[in-house]
């Protein structure tokens, strides 16, 4: 018997489970989607929408009493009252899991006490104590807010003792930490599965590359070694088999000079590093993460060709309504979110330049130069 999906946010992420759902009618029915903005991008796709804060919870509880299952893709749902909604409504992934994720504190230590290799991290109350994890850990150093943060938003890379009171004033009433800074080599994620059956899949490791704290790029599979991909992918097994609940995870890992993985981030939702796997696999991340929630056997996580996903970008130069002019050819699949107005960092949509022809890894990257080129964000004429 097919299912109604509630989702905690609309926004590109929730567009895209959105249409995949649409492509398993058979198990999912409707699509109610909670978000805060008017016309949020799933609704745009045929989710029903509850317009609310993510935090509300008069609304996580309509949309309880209205789906069968709940899942999300943004953290910022109210934990507490989705724990308590679990007795009546199947949500995954668990909150518990949820909750350690939305607090970056207690993610780090959560990973530190099942083994698995993070950063050296340490709590922080007052001006004092940011002193002292200075003298310990060395400059620079990272002060991160525990709770809210997201894109580089929330994170201030302390590189001097001068530099601490900005830091903290631009925090100031926050609960936060600091973590040790690391010079690493790459930047890598790894897409990881677990159903509800306690099956785990893990798609190949893929390498980001970042522009001011945002995703820009991902180059499917990832150019390193057998060693650090081995590495990766069981270091993403193994933080799926301590997290409790089903879904797909997006688990962020530095590479050092040295091939030592450390995690950096995970997402318990579909990630941005994910969207190649919209044309390079047989299976999406999107209908993974619903395969993974209703139960399903999980689908086929190989590349089939190597991908670059592109990010589109708001240019700093304006703001408002856009149009977008991208280049047209065979192996290039534009993916636009709806987003009526474009911002400056914002994520508007993105671009998969996938290796039909067997070209190679350096010709594709030829391609995304060409693109950043050719490709155009303009006001939209009135």
């Amino acid at each position: 018997m097919s299912k109604v999906l509630g989702i905690i946010g609309g926004g590109q992420l929730g567009m895209m489970l959105t249409e995949a759902a649409h492509n398993m009618n058979e198990e999912i029915s409707k699509i109610i989607v909670l978000d805060p903005t008017e016309n949020c991008p799933a609704s745009k796709v045929g989710a029903e929408q509850i317009i609310a804060d993510f935090k509300d919870e008069d609304a996580i509880k309509k949309l309880s009493e209205l789906s069968d299952i709940i899942t999300y893709e943004i953290e910022s749902g109210d934990s507490d009252t989705l724990k308590k909604l679990q007795a009546y409504t199947e949500i995954n992934p668990s909150p518990d899991t949820l909750k350690i994720i939305q607090d970056k504190l207690l993610q780090k230590q959560f990973l530190q006490n099942n083994g698995i290799p993070v950063a050296e991290f340490a709590i922080i109350e007052n001006k004092e104590e940011l002193d002292q994890m200075i003298d310990k850990m060395g400059l620079p150093l990272l002060l991160k807010m525990r709770k809210d943060a997201y894109d580089g938003r929330g994170n201030y890379k302390i590189n001097s003792k001068s530099d601490i009171d900005d830091a903290l004033d631009l925090f100031s009433g926050k609960s936060l930490m600091v973590e040790k800074f690391i010079k690493f080599e790459k930047e890598v994620s790894v897409i990881a599965a677990r159903n509800t059956k306690g099956e785990i899949a893990t798609y190949p490791v893929v390498e980001n590359i970042h522009e001011n704290n945002i995703l820009k790029m991902t180059i499917a599979p990832g150019r390193v070694s057998e060693n650090v991909k081995k590495q990766a992918e069981r270091i993403a097994e193994k933080t799926m088999e301590v997290l409790h609940g089903a879904g797909v995870f997006g688990i962020e890992m530095f590479v050092t000079s040295d091939d030592e993985i450390l995690i950096n981030e995970i997402a318990p939702r579909v990630h941005n590093s994910g969207h190649h796997t919209l044309q390079s696999s047989d299976t999406s991340q999107f209908e993974q993460h619903l395969r993974a929630i209703l139960g399903m056997s999980l689908g086929e996580v190989l590349i089939k060709s190597p991908t670059i996903m592109y990010n589109i970008l708001g240019p700093a130069t304006f703001q408002g309504e856009y149009n977008v002019l991208c280049p047209k050819k065979n192996n290039i699949f534009l993916k636009m979110y709806g987003k009526l107005e474009s911002k400056p960092q914002r994520k508007i949509g993105h671009i998969n330049i996938v290796d039909k022809d067997n070209s190679g890894m350096n010709e594709l990257l030829t391609q995304v130069e060409d693109l950043k080129k050719n490709l155009v964000i303009e006001p939209k004429q009135t």
